[in-house]
């Protein structure tokens, strides 16, 4: 970190100690995430934060720049994707938690194939603190074949967010503007 990087707060170093107490982190790595924390000031400096997830083939992940711009546009936030912290992570389990840790918002982006972060999603109903905090768009499709586009586990998934009115569903790139307004 450099002397014009703004102070990583404690309880973010907190968050990152407690992640990582178990691992060896060579003084390199350390550096490194270090630098990826600092990289993310506007996260802690703003009232909420969005951590952006979803799939990032070419159109889906122009939809999910779209969620992003459209929350970043809102007063006194921040919202990013996963790939822009930088830094050469080896375990994006561990990278998307300490993300998690640190936002107030986790927003995914669910589309039928293939989703792009239905790992994420078992671990937003894993955790409490996680789960609280988790809103999904959901991409309805009226012509599809099957029942359950998106499968089993998925579908629980999103139960478990429509009981707390947290699944916003959404057919064309417009819809999905609209339902990211009732994001709170």
């Amino acid at each position: 970190m450099t002397d014009e990087s703004p102070p990583v707060p404690d309880d973010v170093l907190t968050s990152v100690t407690d992640r990582l107490e178990d691992e060896e982190l060579s003084l390199a790595d350390n550096e490194e995430l270090l630098k990826a924390l600092s990289d993310l000031a506007p996260l802690y400096e703003r009232e909420r934060s969005y951590f952006v997830l979803g799939n990032y083939d070419p159109e889906q992940r122009r939809r999910l720049e779209l969620v992003v711009d459209r929350l970043e546009r809102r007063e006194d936030t921040y919202a990013f994707l996963m790939s822009d912290v930088r830094g050469g992570w080896d375990n994006g389990i561990q990278k998307f938690c300490l993300l998690a840790d640190m936002v107030t918002h986790v927003v995914g982006v669910a589309e039928r194939e293939p989703s792009g972060f239905l790992v994420e999603q078992g671990l937003l109903v894993g955790s409490e603190e996680y789960f609280d905090k988790s809103h999904v768009l959901k991409r309805t499709y009226p012509d599809a074949d099957e029942d359950h586009p998106y499968g089993w586990m998925e579908d629980a998934v999103f139960e478990l967010l429509e009981a707390e009115d947290r699944l916003y569903e959404w057919r064309t790139e417009d819809d999905l503007l609209d339902a990211v307004e009732r994001i709170p």
